[in-house]
């Protein structure tokens, strides 16, 4: 997988003690990475990276991104060969309730992450992750590519917009120039679902948390349409970035990149949340679903991204479409919740191992 590039490498996670930050350490370590995660804290409880024993797998700073002084002290340490930044205050009615927090983290943290890479002497390849909620979204039926404007109505999506800009200022004042050894690009993804998400406010943990205590789960926006991909697609193409960064001499160095379903892989809030349900074990439930029309703040009801770009300079392509995402995602909570967590760290990786035999019968770049 990815021509073995990430074997022995030393390799910053931010955010790793989050949902997909949790994922992605446990594949880099069964890649033979030797990973090193900062995060401010243990977000959720349950929490994925404590039922995953990632901290016997990877040393760990409890460090807040917001602190740039900190941040230069723990790259200069480790020395990385690769960063992946994925720390990031991720939960749109959050934002509402503490824009300034929001934009802190998300804007100001990105810089100070990038100016921990500008600080460090030696090779490096980063992958800063942002949002598909980065784009100022008018709810067009196409998908956004990569040029199109940046923005957001909400304070996190404007957050994640005004990081890209930041993103672009330091690749062109100081990352672009002859000589710096140091390389990045930006990958924008978004709506990602699977096992072990228990963030507050998102769609498929509130269920299967509702759902574990016998109560049907209130929905919101019952017909909104999202481009839903299960948490190993966007991570796949995090890692192929990487790979191909690392690889090649600049074809990718300080461009921005969308990952994300097929197009007809766009379904409602209602349409997944029944797809999933078929892989819960819901016992003696008769009522599973509940409408909640009292939300007080603006989502978008429609955003899909346009992915050609990764398709051409990365060979990337999703690999599962919607059954398979539902599947993935239902059997692992109905895994967790009905089997005492018996192993769920063998269990999770066998779900990477099953993504990546089904991304080899596709024949799909990074796999072979």
């Amino acid at each position: 997988m990815f021509n073995n590039i990430y074997k022995d490498k030393k390799i910053i996670v931010t955010g790793n003690t989050g949902f997909k930050g949790s994922w992605l350490s446990l594949w880099l370590h069964s890649l033979g990475a030797k990973v090193t995660g900062i995060s401010k804290d243990i977000p959720t409880n349950p929490s994925l990276f404590e039922e995953l024993s990632l901290a016997a797998k990877s040393e760990h700073h409890f460090a807040n991104i917001c602190d740039g002084v900190r941040m230069k002290e723990i790259f200069e340490q480790v020395k990385p060969d690769f960063v992946f930044h994925l720390a990031a205050q991720p939960i749109v009615s959050v934002s509402y309730e503490d824009p300034v927090d929001t934009f802190h983290t998300n804007t100001i943290g990105t810089a100070n992450i990038l100016e921990a890479l500008r600080s460090l002497n030696h090779p490096c390849n980063a992958v800063i992750i942002t949002s598909d909620k980065c784009y100022d979204n008018v709810e067009w039926i196409w998908g956004y590519r990569e040029q199109d404007a940046l923005g957001g109505k909400d304070p996190y999506s404007a957050s994640k917009g005004a990081a890209e800009l930041v993103i672009k200022t330091y690749f062109h004042s100081y990352f672009k120039k002859p000589g710096t050894k140091v390389r990045i690009t930006t990958v924008r993804a978004g709506n990602v679902i699977g096992g072990g998400d228990w963030a507050l406010n998102r769609i498929v943990p509130d269920c299967f948390r509702s759902w574990n205590e016998q109560k049907a789960v209130q929905i919101r926006n019952p017909n909104s349409t999202r481009p839903w991909q299960h948490v190993l697609e966007p991570l796949s193409g995090y890692l192929r970035a990487g790979q191909i960064l690392a690889e090649t001499e600049g074809d990718i160095n300080g461009e921005p990149f969308n990952i994300g379903p097929p197009a007809e892989q766009n379904h409602t809030v209602l349409e997944l949340l029944l797809a999933v349900n078929k892989f819960w074990n819901s016992g003696s439930m008769k009522e599973h679903f509940q409408i909640d029309e009292s939300s007080g703040f603006h989502e978008a009801g429609l955003l899909k991204l346009n992915c050609d770009k990764a398709l051409y300079y990365l060979q990337w392509k999703p690999t599962l479409d919607f059954e398979s995402t539902a599947r993935f995602t239902g059997e692992w909570y109905n895994y967790f919740y009905n089997n005492s967590r018996k192993d769920i760290s063998g269990y999770t990786l066998n779900q990477i191992q099953e993504y990546a035999d089904v991304a080899r019968k596709k024949s799909i770049a990074w796999v072979l």
